[in-house]
């Protein structure tokens, strides 16, 4: 599903609110939790899974078109970890 999909079905079930509304709701999560992970904070959504930050050491690359080495600098990745009650319901049959 992708972001417009989202919206376009949270508005489908929302008819209360315009698209624009839904839009600006959808914008301020995603912004909060990226905010949050920005901070170093991780975000849990109780059911579904939690979304935090993994650091990654530098480490020597290759440069796949000249077969150079070089240093890739150390950095944050985000990281999810699904919940247990997600990881069940896609795991019945």
């Amino acid at each position: 599903m992708t972001r417009s999909e989202l919206i376009s079905k949270l508005s489908y079930m929302h008819r209360g609110l315009t698209q624009m509304e839904i839009e600006g709701i959808v914008d301020r999560i995603f912004g909060d939790i990226t905010h949050t992970l920005k901070k170093g904070g991780r975000v849990e959504l109780r059911g579904f899974g939690t979304f935090s930050l993994r650091e990654r050491k530098p480490r020597t690359g290759r440069n796949p078109r000249t077969g150079e080495t070089v240093l890739v600098e150390g950095k944050s990745v985000p990281f999810f970890k699904s919940g247990k009650e997600l990881k069940q319901l896609l795991n019945t049959n």
